[in-house]
């Protein structure tokens, strides 16, 4: 380990602060453009250990858990809370703008639609039984250390205000010093706690458990490695005024307010079609919205999410058709055959996106499409494809759901 003195260029895709020195660049976490710092350098890691000339874009970080001064965030859930508003937003656009160019592309990409504290409504928890207590809360940075929390200006107070359940409810289910994962979503019944990485429970422990849940008040549901273990209530949550029970540990939006401007933008975008294919569809985020509108065939290839959006689609009026289908788009894309009957089509596709189904899509003639992502370089790339095929970007809206964090959420649509 060696100490010394650097200036910091620029910011990496990561939020960490990039100096290019001998044998290299160096990423330095929690610092930024401008600013003259001492560090600690591994090899290409420098610690922060002090600033004698900050950045004007440097705040107080807002929750005492990102650390003392703001110099080295503990708590590993946040990264960029000592950047101030407009450059973090600024940041996170041009996050986009750079993932766009780098396949050649230069559409308009409107203002980041802003996160704000208190959102959150979804939170992966860290959890473990020490000698004295339970641990709750988020692993350091690159460490197994979980770094007990208090506070969490991101999560919804629903969330924070039942940390003392949280505990309770993983502390009658720990058997070993082992750490294990909490996942707690705020639903419109009740928190619901996916809990996964607890192994052989006794069954006397799961009575102990189930009793513990049911002696709490705000618990919707909780399950063990995705089975159901005691549900005093249905967890609901509401897409579109449709309401949904979603699997145990099923993926949601991480907040109401950037799920809501996701759909604003694709429904505005898919207009009046007739007939919508929505790929990727999980739980019917987006398809029961898009059922008020038009016809919507839904693909996904997770049982469970598509038995509850079926279920939902079935019990709520008003709304269109909608089918279903358990297919693995990565494997087997809907054909350019498949795809000629859609007026509209919408994907929202894991981190690895859509290659294989964005090169049918290229040779299609569906109208529109609505590309949703959560990754902007692998959105880049799908949409090379679909400019290569005769598509034009219309819009490209990005949208922050994962508050002072580098991940941005990307809404574009296309029209052939």
């Amino acid at each position: 380990m060696s100490t010394q003195t650097v200036m910091i260029e620029k910011l990496g895709a990561q939020g960490d602060g990039i100096v290019h020195a001998d044998g290299g660049p160096i990423y330095v976490p929690f610092t930024l453009p401008g600013e003259t710092v001492a560090i600690a350098r591994i090899k290409t890691h420098g610690t922060l250990m002090s600033i004698s000339d900050p950045s004007a874009d440097r705040q107080d970080p807002p929750c005492r858990h990102f650390g003392p001064d703001g110099l080295n965030g503990t708590c590993g859930g946040c990264s960029l809370q000592h950047m101030n508003d407009a450059a973090y937003r600024s940041f996170k656009r041009q996050l986009v703008v750079d993932a766009l160019k780098s396949k050649g592309l230069t559409p308009e990409v409107a203002d980041l639609v802003a996160a704000h504290p208190g959102e959150r409504r979804r939170v992966v928890f860290a959890a473990r039984r020490t000698e004295k207590d339970m641990l709750i809360g988020f692993n350091q940075a690159e460490s197994h250390h979980i770094v007990a929390i208090e506070e969490c200006p991101i999560s919804s107070a629903g969330i924070i205000a039942r940390l003392p359940a949280i505990t309770a409810i993983g502390a009658a289910l720990a058997n070993s010093a082992e750490a294990f994962r909490i996942a707690v979503l705020e639903t419109l019944s009740g928190l619901d706690l996916a809990v996964d990485g607890i192994k052989n429970l006794s069954d006397q422990q799961r009575r102990k458990a189930i009793e513990t849940v049911l002696s709490l008040r705000g618990i919707a549901r909780v399950s063990l490695n995705g089975e159901i273990l005691v549900e005093p209530s249905k967890p609901l949550v509401d897409f579109g005024g449709v309401h949904v029970v979603p699997p145990p540990g099923s993926f949601t939006q991480a907040t109401k307010p950037a799920e809501d401007a996701m759909a604003e933008v694709l429904l505005a975008h898919v207009g009046k079609a007739k007939r919508i294919a929505d790929l990727f569809a999980g739980a019917g985020t987006f398809s029961l919205r898009l059922a008020r509108v038009g016809r919507v065939h839904a693909v996904e290839s997770e049982d469970k999410p598509l038995v509850a959006l079926d279920h939902a689609a079935r019990n709520t009026q008003g709304l269109k058709p909608v089918s279903v289908e358990k297919r693995d788009l990565f494997r087997r894309p809907l054909m350019t055959s498949e795809l000629k009957v859609y007026d509209a089509v919408v994907f929202d596709p894991p981190r690895a996106g859509a290659e294989f189904q964005c090169k049918e899509l290229a040779r299609s003639n569906v109208k529109k499409v609505v590309a949703v992502s959560c990754n902007p370089l692998t959105l880049a790339r799908d949409l090379a494809l679909l400019v290569g095929g005769g598509y034009r970007i219309t819009g490209v809206t990005p949208i922050d759901q994962f508050l002072w964090t580098p991940h941005v959420e990307v809404v574009a649509t296309l029209e052939k």
